[in-house]
């Protein structure tokens, strides 16, 4: 069966907004926190690594949030004219 374009098994990292970040390193650290003293060490390593990415990233979207934008929005940038459609009984035909 083939994959169509978009779908999550395409390899592609999988976009998250800042709640589902928080909740992510919170599920993280809590699973740091029950980890037995025998868990392998690349695996601690592993999670500890992802801790420290999602801190970051949070850290960076919450600057983010606070500064003012200089761009304007969407909705606030000047409109261009419409087009006009070009039918024939236009040009006389």
């Amino acid at each position: 069966m083939r994959s169509y374009t978009g779908q999550l098994s395409d390899n592609q990292p999988i976009r998250r907004n800042l709640a589902e970040k928080q909740k992510q390193l919170r599920d993280l650290k809590e699973t740091l926190g029950a980890m037995k003293p025998h868990t392998s060490p690349t695996l601690r390593e592993s999670i500890q690594r992802r801790i420290r990415e999602l801190e970051v990233e949070i850290r960076a979207a919450s600057k983010a949030e606070s500064q003012p934008q200089d761009r304007p929005r969407r909705d606030e940038r000047p409109r261009r004219a419409p087009r006009r459609a070009h039918h024939a009984e236009t040009f006389g035909e």
